[in-house]
């Protein structure tokens, strides 16, 4: 348990930080989501908006500190092969 003043303030902004970065965390998933449902059904023209809707977002992510860059990167580029390959 925390016992001086600075490290009972640090939890409490701990658990304050936590409920936004997991409300950040749903929200970016959601819009992953999204995109791996346009991609099952086979609808390009809405894959890839739905790509363009969760870009933002996913880098929106990296600098508030919830993605690392690197894994963003790795999943946009990921699902834009993805959908690039619907065409074909």
């Amino acid at each position: 348990m925390a016992n001086t003043p600075q490290s009972k303030k640090r939890a409490r902004q701990n658990e304050r930080r936590q409920d936004i970065n997991k409300a950040r965390r749903s929200r970016i998933r959601t819009y992953l989501r999204k995109v791996e449902e346009a991609i099952a059904s086979g609808d390009q023209a809405a894959a890839t908006a739905a790509l363009r809707a969760a870009q933002p977002e996913l880098m929106r992510g990296v600098t508030k500190g919830v993605v690392h860059k690197n894994t963003a990167a790795r999943k946009m580029s990921r699902l834009s092969s993805r959908v690039k390959a619907l065409s074909a």
